[in-house]
């Protein structure tokens, strides 16, 4: 561990560095995760999805932001305690997603798990790229700065009472200008079918338009979270 930082009230950033570094093989993708290896209070071994924020070769390190909310969860309260000379494991990193720089439009829409991938993207689209970025938050003081080109607009929209269909609405009501629009929408699972309906049932998007998927399940354990994407329920495509 280089160094924390707390970038708002429910954001952590971890700096990770050291002689591991050189066995990080990065990847082009903006969406790109790793696999953070933990020990659970039972002393058995766990693993968490963590998406990488930035990359930087040259100082040989990497940034990964942590959701915290209190002593909630396993991996939030470790990166709100965290202090350099730290140590952690992860394996990785994957992934799936990079803006696509012959769209016509981009489409972001996430809850704050969702922040770091879509922080990633809106900084390496081109600088004349024009779109939209929804951003779902439990308070204004999560809210933080990004950096994203003059023709994408960044909306943070406060929904303290977590209803599921809040960024289906903002989905739904944004303009939809002409052209072949990119999208890519991420969280809470529940919320991400909402979403889904209106990309595909409403809008008829093919599926190669759209980067669609759960992080997280409001009342699920992040293990059983992870159990039911293999179940009904756990399905967004």
């Amino acid at each position: 561990m280089i160094g924390t930082a707390r970038l708002s009230s429910t954001l952590v950033r971890l700096t990770l560095g050291g002689p591991g570094f050189a066995q990080f093989e990065d990847r082009p993708e903006t969406d790109k995760y790793a696999k953070l290896k933990f020990t659970a209070s039972d002393g058995s071994p766990v693993t968490r999805t963590y998406t990488i924020r930035a990359v930087d070769a040259a100082a040989g390190t990497l940034d990964v932001d942590f959701v915290v909310h209190g002593d909630e969860g396993l991996a939030g309260p470790w990166a709100a305690r965290a202090t350099a000379g730290d140590t952690i494991s992860l394996m990785g990193p994957g992934g799936g997603f990079a803006p696509d720089a012959e769209a016509d439009w981009h489409l972001f829409a996430g809850d704050l798990s969702a922040v770091p991938a879509i922080a990633a993207a809106l900084e390496a689209l081109p600088a004349d790229a024009a779109g939209q970025a929804f951003l779902e938050i439990e308070s204004a003081d999560a809210e933080i700065a990004l950096v994203a080109p003059a023709g994408v607009e960044v909306t943070w929209i406060v929904d303290a009472e977590h209803d599921t269909e809040t960024l289906a609405a903002a989905v739904r009501g944004a303009a939809w200008p002409d052209g072949r629009v990119q999208v890519f929408a991420h969280g809470e699972r529940e919320s991400m079918k909402a979403i889904r309906r209106v990309l595909f049932d409403e809008r008829g998007l093919e599926r190669d338009q759209v980067s669609l998927s759960g992080y997280w399940a409001r009342g699920r354990t992040e293990d059983r979270f992870q159990a039911e994407k293999r179940e009904p329920i756990g399905k967004i495509l």
